[in-house]
């Protein structure tokens, strides 16, 4: 077979996956796992392990941690020393020993055995557990430091763990000295990348970027991506470790917001068919076999390591919900946990069918992995006092900073677009008060003052917290339009008559939020054009009464005149799926099927499309009548829905 079959099998699965699960709303990720399992040596066989397969999900956990790097900054991960060499150091320690001793006991494994059996369990999912915090927005949060601190500790962890493994398995003498050395070599290493490379990385993007070549700027993120990786598994560290360093590096300089974008789709791909090579890992007789033994060992990996986690934050003194949600998230085996399994079996310090048990057990506490993580915020809130006691607090903070505020302006949304207008309101002496959902930004903001807190304004008794009944607007600057219309339903339930100006992204809304109550509601699409219009009369010598009155007759109509725009190519994937109304004009070029029709035979009216004119040469006809004959080369300016319009033109051109 050709060496390209498993990759060209991978992105089609790939791709039929990302569909399925898009429909069915599912993660992606539990989709490629399943997908793997099922089509993979273990099930189907029709996809092969190949060194191929392994190189392009070992490339997607490369760019998912270079991802994750670029969220981070040289000055944040040295603040979080004490996480990644205190906690996560005390992490790998405690389950390790606790694992091989269970191991003893129970099964009356060798200490050799034990010790790779429990190096395998240890390790959580970077891959899973960084990527779907990135998905959520929770790299910023206590609980979201804290599994990073760990997973990097982990990450740093493997190579030493698998230096006394091999050493063990071969009863050196030398066992200290080779532990040494590569300790030494890790951090010279790292303070290599790190020193130096704070220092190049700056003028390097800068000489790059000069260039104004975007294909030579996408190489160079690939290069310095893939080259950092390279260098530090020639030292012995992993891939991803090097990933991980050469993001740090890059978000120290201006170019980071356009590395990230340039690299998204490079890393959803690759780190898509890392998840399909993790699935064919599972073998459908190995299960069949053991299930007894990989259900209690499934059982053993998630709770020991969730009770390792919390008791390690209890005693560090966090908060009881961050160190419930962090030991939740940490309780799942990971990919290197198959690294060194197979690396215990080369070795001969395990069996191989304790090798494919062990897999098993890993695997499955992966694919349970999305299901516990989702469900983990809720039940953290449920379970634990503390977190209503803090929501108390909370409000009661709210309330007694607002007992004064009367007539104010409330904002809901402290982003780029609420900071904007509580300066504008701040520099005319306007009173604001400000809700927000990110923690980090709200501590920033109200160290310098402002008058913002974190509350969800989808909830009653924080509108009112907040000063609803007192305030004399609400304006929700945030992108969710179902939020939008949750919060607006609630406001208008309190007080029906107080004005609500509203932010959207989807003209399709403003139609609904305005039927709600909303005063004005403000599309992102539209307001751009509105501006350069009013600019553009203003320059021009219109009065500046004229234009306000122009301008707020557009948005009081809820952009009427602005829904029938014609479409272009960019555009039309995303408004077939839409119910926007569009224009369009359809040309009958020779041979066309209307020629010599009368123009109202067509079905207009059957397809919803409205008929607004015909052009023949340089002469528009209006509102044709009823026995206008249509000629060769005449141009119909039609209004409805893409889909229509197609269908229309099908029947124009063609008669079918």
């Amino acid at each position: 077979m050709h060496a390209l079959d498993s990759v060209v099998m991978l992105l089609l699965l790939a791709v039929v996956t990302v569909i399925f699960c898009r429909h069915l709303r599912i993660p992606t990720m539990l989709g490629y796992l399943i997908v793997g399992f099922i089509t993979g040596p273990g099930v189907l066989h029709l996809i092969r392990q190949t060194e191929a397969t392994e190189l392009l999900g070992e490339i997607g956990i490369v760019f998912l941690m270079f991802s994750i790097g670029l969220e981070f900054s040289l000055p944040k991960l040295k603040s979080m020393k004490n996480l990644v060499f205190g906690f996560g150091f005390l992490q790998v320690v405690i389950t390790i020993l606790t694992i091989m001793l269970i191991c003893n006991f129970i099964g009356k494994i060798s200490m050799l055995a034990s010790f790779a059996i429990a190096s395998a369990l240890t390790v959580s999912s970077t891959a899973i557990v960084s990527k779907m915090m990135v998905g959520r927005g929770e790299l910023g949060t206590q609980h979201g430091q804290m599994t990073m601190g760990v997973l990097l500790m982990q990450d740093i962890a493997v190579v030493p763990i698998m230096i006394l493994m091999h050493t063990l398995a071969g009863d050196s003498s030398s066992l200290w000295t080779d532990l040494a050395f590569a300790i030494v070599k890790m951090l010279v290493v790292l303070f290599v990348l790190l020193y130096l490379g704070e220092k190049l990385m700056r003028p390097w993007f800068y000489l790059v970027a000069k260039q104004e070549h975007a294909e030579l700027f996408m190489l160079n993120v690939l290069l310095v991506t893939l080259g950092v990786a390279y260098l530090t598994e020639l030292s012995g560290l992993s891939l991803a470790l090097g990933a991980f360093v050469a993001g740090i590096l890059i978000a120290e300089t201006q170019y980071r917001f356009q590395v990230e974008d340039d690299i998204r789709p490079f890393r959803d791909a690759l780190l898509g068919f890392f998840f399909i090579t993790v699935g064919m890992k599972l073998n459908i007789t190995i299960l069949k076999d053991n299930y007894i033994i990989i259900l209690i060992l499934l059982s053993l990996l998630i709770i020991l390591n969730f009770i390792v986690v919390f008791a390690i934050a209890k005693f560090s003194k966090y908060k009881n919900k961050d160190s419930f949600i962090s030991g939740v998230y940490l309780a799942q085996g990971g990919e290197f946990g198959f690294v060194l399994l197979a690396l215990a079996l080369k070795d001969h310090l395990i069996t191989s069918e304790i090798a494919q048990i062990g897999t098993a057990a890993i695997l499955l506490s992966m694919i349970i992995t999305p299901f516990l993580i989702n469900i983990t915020p809720w039940t953290a809130e449920k379970l634990f006092k503390s977190t209503w006691d803090e929501r108390s607090i909370n409000l009661h903070q709210m309330l007694i900073e607002n007992m004064g505020k009367d007539d104010h302006v409330l904002l809901v949304g402290f982003g780029k677009t609420g900071q904007t207008i509580a300066r504008i309101l701040q520099k005319e002496g306007i009173n604001y008060y400000a809700l927000d959902l990110d923690a980090e930004r709200v501590h920033a903001a109200r160290l310098a003052g402002e008058p913002v807190s974190f509350g969800d304004a989808k909830r009653k008794d924080i509108l009112m917290a907040a000063g609803l009944k007192r305030a004399h607007m609400v304006i929700l600057t945030g992108h969710s339009n179902h939020d939008n219309e949750r919060i607006l339903s609630l406001i208008m339930s309190e007080r029906p008559t107080l004005p609500v100006i509203v932010r959207t992204n989807n003209d399709e809304y403003s139609q609904l939020l305005g039927a709600l109550g909303a005063t004005s509601v403000i599309s992102d699409n539209r307001e751009t054009g509105l501006v350069l219009a009013s600019e553009a009369m203003l320059h021009y010598g219109m009065p500046f009464y004229r234009v306000y009155n122009i301008i707020r007759d557009v948005r009081q109509d809820k952009y009427a005149m602005l829904r029938d725009l014609y479409l272009g190519s960019d555009e039309m994937a995303q408004a077939q799926a839409s119910k926007n109304i569009y224009r369009d004009s359809l040309q009958l070029s020779s041979g066309a099927h209307a020629i010599g029709k009368d123009v109202h035979t067509l079905p207009f009216v059957k397809l919803n499309v409205e008929l607004l004119g015909v052009r023949r040469k340089t002469q528009y006809i209006k509102k044709p009548t009823e026995e206008f004959v249509l000629e060769e080369n005449d141009v119909l300016l039609v209004i409805g829905v893409p889909s229509s319009i197609k269908a229309l033109e099908r029947i124009v051109l063609t008669g079918e």
